[in-house]
């Protein structure tokens, strides 16, 4: 049996029965989260009988999540492609960190590493998506539509794929070509899957989908559209950072996270995670601070946090390599800003020609397919250390979250 509660809106706490198959909260169109039987959990489950260390995957945390696949019941409606328990790289020979006397740690999303697990398309999405497409079957959907800016659609057709499910992706016509090239391939071989591209972002893929396809009866998966299932994936990357590591007993948190930040799915599915663990006893109220990078190109949420906003505007996008972040706004942005806050951490704004500096030296230095993205990540890292938000002695998490070789054509002179 789940553990699932109920579901519960992010803003008004509006409670919808577990099994309630929707989109925003009809009260305030805001997402809605699953709620956790924790308490159900401690006792049906005592001493962590719910946590399989040994699983090579991101359902190694069992009945914590939505679907547990220890369970006969969920085992059928679960697509595991092996998604999830990635590695993390120590960079602490990074010249700043050697510097400043801090431990730099990459959370890599992208390549396989032995004795890990590996996300099947080479991106954390495919956390997401494993957990929604495993929601939606379990739910007797069958048509989803997602608009992307690339590595959700690839992530979903994966997934539809296995579960033998309708798709239709909506992406920029200037997608990396080997994502457009992969969603593309699906939709010319099979009736099951359909491609649309649009002129512009994210935000142009979502208004066709809407004119077109939602009311053919394909249920919407667009970030925080869904009924918390995405942000469930994605709580397995705050999971993996706190859980014990070789010759650790005891669950614990790094000082500060460092993540590429589009939708944000990710911040509120850490957080999540983070506050899960507290309410089971197994980690203290301390959270890491939180730093949320974007392209100057397109900040929405930084213009908001140095404005000390509460809601999050809409920006004209801009262009920037790091085709992930680049989204002039979302549902969920509010959210993230107060978690951000919450944490003692800030949003930061890094321009193009430092992505590219740092996408050539950690390249140059460690020889990791670090992608646009998390090559943001990296370009942060002199601001914050002037400004403190990083000091000596602090472990530092910054995310890679993809593959550099599903760029590759956009950013080989790079290298």
């Amino acid at each position: 049996m789940s553990f699932i509660s109920h579901l519960q809106c992010i803003r008004c706490g509006a409670q919808y029965p577990a099994s309630t198959v929707m989109n925003l909260c009809p009260v305030d169109d805001s997402p809605v989260e699953i709620i956790m039987d924790l308490k159900r959990l401690m006792e049906e489950q005592p001493n962590q009988s719910w946590y399989q260390p040994d699983r090579n995957d991101m359902w190694r945390f069992g009945g914590l999540l939505p679907l547990d696949i220890n369970n006969p019941d969920d085992q059928p409606h679960i697509f595991n492609l092996g998604e999830g328990h990635t590695p993390l790289l120590d960079y602490s020979d990074h010249v700043l960190a050697q510097q400043a006397g801090f431990t730099l740690m990459v959370k890599d999303e992208g390549k396989a590493h032995a004795g890990f697990g590996a996300n099947p398309t080479q991106s954390f999405k495919d956390r997401g998506m494993a957990m929604t497409i495993s929601m939606a079957h379990k739910a007797g959907i069958k048509k989803l539509a997602v608009p992307t800016q690339g590595n959700a659609g690839d992530s979903m057709c994966e997934y539809v794929n296995a579960a033998g499910m309708q798709a239709v992706v909506a992406m920029p016509d200037n997608t990396p070509m080997p994502i457009l090239g992969r969603v593309a391939a699906l939709a010319s071989q099979s009736e099951c899957f359909n491609l649309e591209l649009v002129t512009g972002t994210i935000r142009e893929a979502g208004a066709l989908l809407k004119e077109k396809w939602l009311d053919k009866g394909y249920f919407s998966v667009a970030t925080f559209q869904e009924p918390g299932w995405r942000i469930d994936g994605k709580k397995t990357l705050g999971l993996e950072l706190a859980e014990p590591g070789h010759n650790e007993d005891h669950w614990s948190l790094p000082d500060v996270v460092i993540y590429p930040t589009g939708g944000g799915t990710g911040v509120l599915g850490m957080w999540k995670a983070w506050n899960e663990l507290e309410a089971l006893g197994l980690i203290d109220d301390f959270r890491p601070r939180v730093i949320c990078v974007q392209s100057e190109s397109t900040q929405p949420l930084v213009k908001a946090f140095e404005s000390d906003a509460t809601e999050v505007a809409a920006v004209e996008p801009g262009e920037t390599l790091a085709y992930g972040v680049n989204v002039p706004g979302g549902v969920g942005h509010f959210k993230v800003l107060e978690i951000i806050r919450a944490s003692g951490g800030t949003a930061i704004g890094v321009a193009e020609d430092e992505i590219h500096g740092a996408l050539y030296h950690v390249w140059k230095d460690k020889g990791w397919w670090v992608c646009p993205e998390g090559a943001a990540c990296l370009a942060a890292l002199p601001r914050l250390l002037k400004d403190g938000l990083i000091k000596p002695a602090d472990k530092v998490v910054v995310f890679n979250t993809g593959s550099l070789e599903k760029y590759l054509p956009d950013l080989r002179h790079l290298l």
